[in-house]
């Protein structure tokens, strides 16, 4: 058996952690020298690619002379930290990627705890050196001032700084040292990162940290073997969180291999393998010798911070896009997530048709909802709710970068959101401003705050931690204009609506009573007719023949929709659309109502 090490690359989003596995890929032989590979090999989804950003751990192991590295690539979005949880548990080292300019942000501070948590000895890589306005000795200091503010053990404190650029494809162990290829990275895991531990003499010991799925033999646990020696076709006995027992056997075992698995008779103690057979497996169940059953505890992920309730589609347009419109479908599928999302939480509610679904933010709902749409599932979901415990209520760490005419801005924004300013930092002509503000207030802000910066505001979360309710926030300011008629939208109703606000539809878009089809200028909501057609006459009148121009509908993403709406409002997600709408369509009885509630 070759040299080991496992290793897993952590860091905030957007710091280059999938652009430097793409080099070490090259340069450790995985692509022969002529082979044409796309860029970001390992965000292999459709959504990673359409997004720019790492949203599922994987595995991919390459050779260093007779040394094997198994490496774990890791989501660097907070909404994904689950991810991050799960797969630290496998490895014996990380690679801590910070941005040369950004420096230490709110996500690095999260990995890296998590890291210290798993006794984990880090290799800190500061990349992108050659970025203008880069501050490589700066941000080592930083990174020295974030190790003792999460008070590391002593054994972890000292760590070795490894300066590179991962789109380039170097690395060097001094600024000024010579940058040629990623050899001084390589050396620096080989030397500072320790071999997996483990007895191959002793009885199998497997945590499953996650679940692949394979169309042709189903379910496949992978995990790190902590001790023993695990062969093709042996007996094991799995033990769920609950204690509860069952045995099965091994099929077939394979390890990772460049960028796929490969089929082996047997894994000792230290390797990271695949089990296929297990039925039933689950995220957290311990994989042992049935002759002496030992059950592997977990550490528990960070609990979900939001809430939205997923229900069948009701409006008029049901089941005229979607492939699987029954409630027994959609519990069906978001119950299958659940077995390989551990951060995504489902649970029964009170109707038959609805299940409340928690997880870490809008974007981690938002992506499940989007692979939902894209399998040809159609649903809808309310407005996004934060899960308190008893009388407090989940806090975030918002960093918020952005130029420094509209700090002021930003400020008065997030104030008016019950948030506390509790740090500012300038640099150059940008301003970093740091707030602690209930996980509440940022539900639509993203949004608003692009909206109030032209575009330039960079937001980031990290769950703080629970503290006192701060009372109601403020809504949305603007109204909406609903639809009082079904049919199809006209370009001349339109145009007559324009004045009003931005249209979220276009015409010959379907339309129902109580849809949701603009945003109104004033805070009241209006009842409109985007159906109305020109009258038909046989006078001519000036200006009866104009061109009607429209400008562009607001095109809502599913995090976009889920931040705009209100406790009143629904989004309806379709394979080929993203619709708004009221929860209760019919006009008249949206008024009795808002009388009833208003009486009460």
């Amino acid at each position: 058996m070759p040299d080991l090490r496992n290793i897993a690359i952590i860091a905030h989003v957007d710091h280059g952690k999938t652009t430097l596995v793409d080099q070490m890929l090259r340069q450790s032989g995985v692509f022969r020298a002529n082979q044409q590979v796309d860029d970001l090999v390992m965000d292999s989804g459709e959504l990673e690619r359409e997004r720019g950003i790492t949203i599922l751990a994987k595995n991919t192991a390459i050779f260093w002379g007779d040394t094997k590295i198994n490496l774990v690539d890791t989501p660097g979005h907070a909404d994904f930290g689950g991810e991050v949880e799960r797969v630290l548990q496998m490895v014996d080292g990380a690679l801590l990627l910070v941005d040369a300019f950004d420096g230490p942000m709110a996500q690095t501070r999260f990995v890296l705890r998590k890291a210290f948590e798993n006794h984990l000895k880090t290799i800190v890589v500061i990349n992108k050196v050659d970025r203008p306005g880069a501050r490589p000795a700066e941000v080592q200091d930083e990174v020295v001032s974030l190790f003792c503010e999460l008070e590391v053990p002593d054994h972890l404190l000292e760590f070795a700084v490894v300066y590179a650029s991962g789109r380039d494809g170097w690395a060097s162990r001094g600024i000024g040292d010579e940058r040629k290829d990623l050899r001084p990275l390589f050396e620096a895991i080989l030397k500072e990162i320790p071999p997996p531990g483990g007895d191959p003499a002793k009885p199998v010991r497997l945590s499953v940290a996650s679940i692949d799925y394979d169309s042709y033999v189903g379910r496949v646990a992978v995990g790190r073997l902590r001790d023993g020696t695990l062969s093709k076709g042996d007996e094991v006995m799995l033990i769920d969180r609950k204690g509860n027992r069952r045995t099965d056997r091994a099929e077939k075992i394979m390890v990772f291999e460049k960028l796929g698995k490969k089929e082996v008779e047997e894994v000792s103690a230290g390797e990271i393998c695949a089990v296929v057979g297990l039925e039933r497996v689950e995220i957290g169940e311990t994989i042992c010798d049935p002759a002496s059953p030992t059950f592997i505890e977990v550490p528990p992920v960070e609990p979900p911070t939001i809430s939205v309730i997923f229900t069948i589609n009701t409006s008029p347009l049901a089941g005229t896009e979607g492939k699987f419109v029954q409630s027994r479908k959609l519990k069906e599928r978001l119950y299958r997530e659940r077995e390989s999302d551990v951060a995504l939480k489902v649970e029964e509610t009170e109707s038959a048709d609805s299940l409340k679904v928690s997880g870490r933010g809008t974007l981690h709902l938002g992506i499940l909802m989007e692979r939902l749409r894209r399998e040809g599932y159609e649903f809808a979901v309310g407005k996004p709710e934060v899960i308190l415990k008893g009388d407090e209520e989940p806090y975030e760490r918002l960093t918020v970068d952005v130029k420094e005419e509209f700090a002021s801005t930003v400020i008065g924004m997030i104030t008016q959101r019950r948030g506390e300013l509790v740090s500012v930092l300038k640099r150059g002509d940008n301003v970093r401003q740091e707030f602690v503000i209930p996980a509440r207030g940022l539900i639509g802000l993203r949004t608003r705050m692009l909206t109030a910066t032209r575009g330039e505001a960079v937001m980031q979360t990290l769950f703080e931690g629970y503290g006192p309710h701060r009372g109601n926030l403020p809504g949305r300011a603007a109204g909406v204009q609903v639809s009082m008629m079904a049919g199809k939208a006209v370009a001349f109703g339109l145009f007559g609506l324009k004045d009003r606000g931005p249209h979220f539809v276009k015409p010959g878009d379907p339309i129902y009573e109580g849809m949701v089809v603009g945003e109104h200028c004033r805070p009241e909501d209006i009842t409109v007719n985007p159906c109305r057609t020109k009258k038909l006459t046989n006078m001519r009148a000036s200006g009866s023949d104009e061109n009607v121009i429209l400008p562009p509908p607001r095109v809502f993403g599913v995090e976009e929709a889920l931040e705009y709406i209100e406790d009143d409002e629904l989004v309806e997600v379709t394979p080929k659309s993203i619709r708004l709408r009221k929860r209760i369509l019919n006009e008249s009885e949206r008024r009795k109502r808002e009388k009833a509630a208003a009486r009460e």
